[in-house]
């Protein structure tokens, strides 16, 4: 057990737990008891990582292994899966989507924190609102806007209700 959890970066607890729900099973034993695992069950724990990744919980892989193991018919089978996956697919993208829309944001933000490497250091914080090194017809990034809000400055007069 501890050779597959070497090979899959899992844990020896890991391994047996996979077992004890019935997404393993070792292929044999050996003459002392040890529980023998072949190249499937390094690929299906390998699987099982790959969908915790994409946010399967045990029990959801356990009914993806048991839909599989009962349909009567591969395409039938196969048909299941591919849906499960197509749904993982639509959730992923919307998940990169939306991490690009926080690395745009992200790169906003930091373009203008650089400029403010060029302010006076004697320069008070709450002078930030006011700041005349930055293109007053950007908006500032909500992650920096961020950093004052609550406090009671709005930044060119604006106020919201």
């Amino acid at each position: 057990m501890g050779d597959i959890a070497k090979a899959t970066g899992k844990t020896v607890r890991a391994i047996h737990h996979y077992e004890e729900v019935g997404l393993l099973r070792p292929h044999a034993r050996s003459k002392g008891r040890y529980r023998l695992y072949d190249n499937a069950a390094l690929t299906r724990v390998r699987w099982i990582g790959k969908l915790h990744d994409l946010g399967l919980s045990l029990s959801q892989i356990q009914q993806i292994v048991s839909t599989w193991e009962s349909s009567s018919s591969a395409p039938g089978a196969m048909s299941r899966i591919r849906d499960v996956y197509q749904q993982k697919l639509e959730e992923v993208r919307e998940q990169i989507a939306h991490l690009e829309t926080l690395e745009h944001e992200l790169v906003a933000s930091l373009a203008y924190l650089d400029t403010c490497e060029t302010c006076d250091p004697a320069e008070l914080v709450a002078a930030c609102t006011n700041c005349n090194l930055h293109d007053k017809s950007q908006a500032e990034p909500e992650l920096v806007a961020g950093i004052r809000g609550g406090n009671g400055h709005c930044r060119q007069g604006s106020h919201h209700r």
